[in-house]
């Protein structure tokens, strides 16, 4: 068979014009041998194993764990449980604001670090309210480890899981993330080494070149420098191929997904819902305390949020919302309910931050909601999350309510059913116990997709007295948040949320929506 070699690219030539038949080829030779960025191995090794030169002949997995800026900096100064323990061991005890105050530390960080320590025994909450240790308390394990950790990956910047022991790699999950990683002290990085070999095609390409005397250092261009300089006189320029298709001509459609938005907007309109919307940018207020997260407990660890830089805090937050959110938190207000029984923090709750969940466009409608009355709102929010098939670091919610005195568990059940099976289109629906701040009983429901199983799609709930009440709502009112997107994978027959917001323009042009 003929091999045409005039089309192949720089990249692909010095490829194989460098390398011989059994020989290894790997990203880290042709970075070091050819100055090839990562990127463009890639590409070449892409290309050639394409049109049959190459052979992949192994694959081999890695796990790195590389130190971040908060891991350099916990490295000098000691994680947070680690300080904690230090500064009880010399003042005796103190309040979780105090010993946030004092430390410099973020006041949910306190919470999780007293949290380990106090799993671990080392420390306790004392008659007064105050963190203390434990009689004769010794540093955990685990806090050890993790400053042998980062004092090892301060000279190398990253960590081989295999270099690390049993103790090290248990130590390690608590502390290493994949996404979000810039508030965590290690980053996970997964790599694929993959070793390719010139397959006898390669080689009679390789030949090619050589009796064509193509080196891959051919000009492509001819730019004003050249003419300037008359170098292009000496040059020797890629050959242009006359028979190369022309491009295409496709008529422009709306995105698919787009279009699933629109009606599913559409149908709850038709159904009577008044839509709602608001800033990407949230308070800490509205996204959390109104919702009756308190502002210290582990419960605010499921939704990791992105904090705002500039302005880091509102100026001010609505009256007498904020007065009524706080008494509910200190002690239930006029609720009914204890409350948290801790001392509302007002600059925290003044901290911004890009809304985590759906829910915070609910909680600034009942202050201004009809009763009767039906809301609803399509929105995007943003957490710190590992990518996969079901999740995304930013997604949209569809998040509503409905308010009125004879609404009841029966009725959040019949709206979960109508969007599990005529928005999302899912055959198989199941429904389970929840737990949320906010809601009592909170119920999750779940669907089951062909290729990806059950997985869920949100969560739900009537809210407590203490969210509504404080806000100037004294009837039940019904709650949901569901992951769209994750209804969209039914509706559109997907198998991968990534595949609806995939860079890959030819699936929005073959991909038929509603």
């Amino acid at each position: 068979m003929d091999i045409d070699v005039k089309n192949l690219h720089p990249l692909e030539v010095k490829l194989l014009r460098h390398v011989g038949m059994g020989e290894d080829i790997t990203v880290d030779r042709l970075v070091s041998e050819l100055g090839y960025l990562t990127g463009q191995c890639n590409q070449a090794f892409s290309w050639l194993s394409a049109k049959g030169f190459l052979a992949e002949t192994s694959r081999t997995a890695r796990t790195l764990y590389e130190i971040t800026e908060q891991g350099q900096e916990q490295r000098l100064h000691g994680t947070p449980a680690h300080r904690i323990f230090t500064f009880l061991q010399e003042k005796g005890s103190a309040t979780l604001p105090a010993l946030a105050d004092s430390l410099g530390l973020e006041k949910s960080d306190v919470g999780s670090a007293f949290g380990m320590l106090s799993k671990n025994k080392a420390a306790r909450m004392n008659e007064s309210n105050e963190a203390e240790l434990v009689t004769d308390a010794q540093l955990p394990d685990e806090l050890a480890v993790t400053a042998s950790l980062l004092e090892r990956a301060s000279t190398t910047g990253i960590l081989e899981e295999t270099t690390l022991t049993p103790a090290e790699k248990n130590a390690m999950v608590k502390i290493a993330k994949k996404r979000g990683a810039a508030q965590s002290p290690f980053r996970i990085v997964e790599r694929e080494d993959v070793v390719y070999r010139l397959t006898a095609e390669g080689e009679k390409a390789k030949h090619a070149l050589e009796e064509a005397h193509i080196t891959g250092e051919e000009l492509g261009n001819l730019t004003p420098a050249m003419l300037s300089s008359g170098s292009w006189k000496t040059g020797t320029f890629r050959p242009y191929s006359l028979n190369a298709p022309v491009a295409r001509l496709i008529p422009g459609r709306s995105n698919p997904y787009s279009a699933y938005l629109r009606w599913v907007k559409d149908k709850l309109s038709s159904l009577g819902f008044e839509e709602f919307d608001g800033s990407l940018v949230e308070n800490e207020f509205w996204n959390g305390d109104a919702l009756f997260m308190p502002q210290f407990h582990s419960a605010r660890d499921i939704h990791d949020v992105y904090y705002i830089k500039d302005p880091s805090h509102a100026r001010e937050i609505e009256q007498p919302w904020l007065e009524n959110v706080a008494r509910v938190h200190e002690n239930g207000g006029n609720t009914g309910s204890r409350g948290w029984g801790y001392t509302f923090d007002h600059e925290f709750t003044r901290r911004q931050v890009m809304r985590s969940q759906g829910t915070v466009l609910s909680a600034r409608q009942l202050p201004h909601a009809k009763v009767p009355g039906k809301y609803f709102g399509i929105v995007r929010c943003f957490r710190y999350d590992q990518v996969d098939a079901t999740h995304g670091a930013d997604f949209y919610q569809t998040e509503g309510i409905v308010l009125g005195k004879d609404v009841n568990l029966r009725t959040l059940l019949g709206i979960l059913k109508m969007f599990a099976e005529e928005i999302a289109g899912a055959e198989e629906v199941k429904y389970v116990p929840g737990y949320f701040p906010f809601t009592e009983p909170s119920i999750e429901v779940h669907i089951k997709h062909p290729v990806l199983g059950w997985f869920e799609l949100g969560g739900s709930g009537i809210f407590r007295p203490e969210v509504t009440r404080s806000l100037g709502i004294d009837v039940p009112v019904l709650a949901w948040g569901l992951g769209i997107d994750r209804m969209a994978l039914m509706h559109l027959g997907l198998n991968d949320l990534r595949e609806l917001f995939t860079p890959d323009i030819e699936s929005v042009r073959t991909r038929r929506g509603n």
